[in-house]
């Protein structure tokens, strides 16, 4: 027979038991299955059954797919976006209505993904601007249009943002960009987004990358993007940005990849671009840069090299030949002189345009062989693969 004080202590153990079970599942909150469900009525075709275990005598918590609650019964985990994988397959899909503004009350929501879902329309609403506890934040892929809601900077603890592939309109808030410094990445591209990329970006000292490629921005780079020393990934092309590239870009010493072709760049590469230690692919191509390239260039870690179609002169600096790694070297249709560099010899590049400058002088002996296409309209140069150059 058990003793009282064993008796006690089972009695006990039971009881802690039972208060963990019950506090890892409380039932779905009122206020958020209401939500939800606000937000399923406003589907209208949702073909492959992504919203069906929705069920108003259910617990959102436990039997809802796409949906995880916290230990009190709050939703904190919506995810339902049209591409996904499981352990053997890859699913897509979609789902059409629009986004109900009743998402606004999952107070306690940290994770939002309706990404890819392709035919979401209509406009983001403001009361999403209420999910103060959001850290994941994915809309990408729809059909939704409208502005970005100023609302929006009230989404302080964001770590990551997308918004791109919609058509999306007006300027990005700039009260919004002020108040995010905990933003790692920021996606708004391909796009109908307007006006000047706002100086808040100053504020964003979490980030790492930027891509709001494909959009109408207008305006200069802010000169204070140097200050976000955790950039790694920035693609601004596309675009209808002028001016010159500020000499402050030379200070994002773990930049890896930088695009600004399709814009309307003008000035000069400004001698800081070697202070981009660890870029990778850099393209400048489709904009109106002059002046000559940074004899220091040859100091970088580069593999991919655009530049066509600017007015860059000068002559190539000697430099270039050290960049080994570089796969790609493009510079078409610019107004470079002089002579081609022996040292390019020692490159390892797969895709080399020189063509249409005013090079002159015989054309090194490349570790690859390329066709007469990628040094013609240089009227000064000759050696294989154009005709041989003609002996005194």
């Amino acid at each position: 027979m058990a003793s009282k004080s064993s008796t006690k202590i089972t009695s006990l153990l039971v009881l802690i038991c039972f208060a963990a079970f019950s506090l890892t599942t409380e039932a779905c909150h009122p206020t958020d299955k209401a939500a939800l469900l606000d937000f399923k009525s406003q589907i209208n075709q949702d073909p492959t059954k992504l919203l069906q275990t929705w069920n108003a005598s259910t617990d959102c918590c436990v039997q809802w797919e796409g949906v995880a609650c916290g230990s009190t019964g709050r939703v904190v985990n919506l995810t339902r976006p049209g591409l996904f994988s499981t352990d053997d397959s890859i699913f897509d899909t979609f789902m059409n209505g629009t986004i109900s503004p009743s998402l606004g009350n999952l107070e306690f929501l940290r994770f939002l993904d309706l990404s890819n879902l392709k035919q979401l329309v209509g406009t983001i609403p403001s009361t999403l601007g209420k999910l103060t506890h959001l850290t994941d934040f994915f809309l990408d892929t729809n059909q939704l249009i409208g502005p970005i809601p100023a609302s929006f900077e009230k989404l302080t603890k964001l770590r990551r943002m997308y918004l791109s592939d919609n058509r999306l309109s007006g300027s990005v808030p700039a009260s919004m960009l002020q108040h995010m410094s905990s933003l790692s990445e920021l996606g708004l591209f391909n796009n109908q987004l307007s006006g000047g990329i706002p100086s808040t970006i100053r504020n964003l000292v979490s980030l790492t990358k930027i891509d709001i490629h494909g959009n109408q921005f207008s305006g200069s780079i802010p000169s204070t993007i140097g200050s976000l020393k955790k950039l790694n990934y920035v693609d601004l092309s596309a675009n209808k940005i002028t001016g010159n590239i500020p000499q402050s870009i030379g200070q994002l010493s773990q930049l890896n990849l930088l695009y600004l072709f399709q814009n309307s760049l003008s000035g000069s590469i400004p001698s800081s671009f070697s202070g981009l230690s660890a870029l990778k692919f850099a393209r400048l191509e489709d904009n109106k840069l002059s002046g000559g390239l940074p004899s220091s260039i040859g100091k970088m870690s580069l593999q991919r090299l655009v530049l066509d179609n600017n007015k860059l002169t000068g002559e190539l600096p000697v430099s270039i030949g050290n960049l080994t790694n570089l796969d790609t070297l493009s510079l078409k249709n610019n107004g470079f002189t002089g002579k081609i560099p022996s040292s390019f010899s020692n490159l390892n590049v797969l895709t080399l345009d020189l063509s249409h400058n005013k090079l002159t002088g015989k054309i090194p002996a490349f570790k690859t062989a390329f066709p007469a296409s990628s040094f013609e309209g240089n009227s000064g140069l000759c050696g294989s693969p154009l005709p041989p150059c003609k002996t005194a």
